[in-house]
């Protein structure tokens, strides 16, 4: 129920106190449809009960259910502050919602009956918000005003939204069959489900999944909760999403209803903002996967991946053991959770309390994003040898394309100014004139590494010699 007050705030929040706004028709509305529904895990877990509710496979039901639903409207807003009004009122009322629907459109929809007016309308231009509730449509104007209350109410808090993928990014999850030989020992080191905030590692057989938490993850979400409204967004399905969340979230402090999953996307293989109820200038994203948000490269933090389990690593490639092969783990303090963690403190920082000239209302936290990135690699002039194709234009690759964003200078020819050449092995012409001249000579992973931990990273750990490879 927490979304729904909280949408139910943002709609009155530019209300007169004493006024009948849509928010109190809203409001009378989800209760009416809503019911004694205090989660929205039960629009998934109890869909049969919901549809004994809403039957939408009989029209005649379906109708009287609607009619039913604006007779309560109607009594509820008799009965509201003057128990005596009368019908005249209430229709004189009605009269003025629908007015302002003409004039301003409709907010917004449960099965397609508007909230505040509560005609029956067809809006093909409203977004659907599943992940709230199953019916909820909102309208293109009321979505701004909500976002732009929303942003008032967060930046009063001091607060940002944080948008937070699930699978090698919080936690990393495999079927049952996908477990190797040598991973079988873990069957018997699983948590229980009895006791999820104590456990790390869990056996789902509703799901035939076994999920292991990233190192640091609790911590995390605790100290970032402080600083930021957090969603899960997952391109899994909704099943797998709730569950992971029950995990992550098991007293229901950082999410509640804020997770969305696939069915919720509005593009085939894309996320986005469009998905979450609040300003893109105010939305800052961890995700291990950058191509999926293609609308929203300049919200990102793209996160190192977290393979814990060996059948992770196949799609991309791995060959080596897995963690969970190896038995070891990422470090609980020095892992990549800890590090971003630290990114979004400073990210937090500098958007509140870097300016005090001008509104917060004015910032882009895109802005300072791109600020706090090109601080990682400042001062540093790289030039590439034989890192991608003969004849392939430099400025093209995402290498050279990442180092710039690090506020690196990037150049193709070598001379006395250039402070590291990159390379994959110490044989080229540009690689020997590094080694005579003592100029950092390092791999490519260099500064994937910098991307990923948004910190300079040891040229020691990255030298190139001659047993590397491409």
């Amino acid at each position: 129920m927490v979304v729904w007050i909280y949408i139910i705030m943002s709609l009155a929040a530019d209300s007169p106190i004493n006024s009948s706004s849509s928010s109190d028709d809203f409001a009378a509305l989800i209760d009416a449809e809503l019911g004694t529904m205090t989660s929205s895990q039960e629009d998934e877990e109890e869909e049969d009960e919901e549809e004994v509710e809403f039957n939408d496979n009989e029209n005649d039901e379906d109708d009287s259910e609607v009619q039913s639903l604006k007779r309560r409207k109607v009594n509820e807003m008799e009965n509201e502050e003057e128990p005596k009004a009368s019908t005249s009122l209430v229709a004189a009322q009605q009269e003025s919602d629908k007015e302002k629907c003409r004039l301003e459109g409709h907010p917004a929809f449960i099965k397609e009956m508007c909230v505040r007016c509560a005609q029956y309308v067809k809006d093909e231009s409203a977004v659907a918000f599943g992940y709230i509730h199953k019916d909820l449509k909102i309208g293109n104007e009321e979505m701004a005003r909500l976002r732009g209350s929303d942003l008032k109410n967060l930046l009063r808090n001091k607060k940002l939204h944080l948008v937070l993928d699930l699978d090698h990014t919080l936690l990393n999850s495999t079927r049952l069959m996908d477990i190797s030989p040598e991973e079988e020992y873990l069957k018997t080191k699983v948590d229980s489900l009895q006791d999820i905030p104590n456990g790390s590692l869990f056996k789902l057989d509703m799901i035939h999944m076994m999920t292991k938490l990233r190192p640091f993850v609790r911590t995390f979400l605790k100290e970032a909760s402080t600083m930021y409204e957090m969603y899960i967004y997952t391109m899994g399905e909704r099943s797998y999403a709730l569950q992971m969340a029950q995990l992550l979230d098991p007293q229901m402090v950082y999410f509640n209803s804020k997770v969305v999953s696939q069915a919720d996307c509005t593009t085939k293989h894309q996320k986005g903002l469009d998905m979450v109820l609040g300003a893109d200038s105010a939305v800052v994203i961890l995700d291990d996967t950058e191509i999926v948000w293609n609308n929203h490269k300049e919200n990102l933090i793209l996160m190192e991946r977290y393979h814990f389990f060996s059948s992770s690593g196949r799609p991309y490639g791995y060959r080596f053991k897995s963690l969970s092969e190896s038995k070891r783990d990422e470090n609980e303090n020095e892992g990549a959770l800890a590090n971003v963690l630290e990114v979004l403190k400073r990210i937090h920082q500098m958007f509140f309390y870097s300016k005090v000239d001008d509104d917060c209302m004015n910032r882009d936290v895109r802005q300072v994003l791109k600020s706090v990135r090109q601080e990682v690699l400042k001062g540093c002039k790289l030039v590439f040898s034989r890192v991608w194709k003969t004849g392939d234009i430099a400025e093209n690759q995402k290498l050279w394309e990442m180092a710039v964003q690090l506020g690196a200078v990037c150049s193709t020819n070598y001379n006395s100014s250039v402070t590291h050449v990159v390379a994959t092995d110490c044989g080229t012409d540009k690689a020997k004139s590094a080694l005579k001249d003592n100029k950092f000579l390092v791999h490519p992973r260099w500064i994937e590494a910098a991307n990923y931990f948004w910190k300079r990273q040891p040229e020691d750990q990255y030298q190139v010699n001659s047993n590397q490879k491409k």
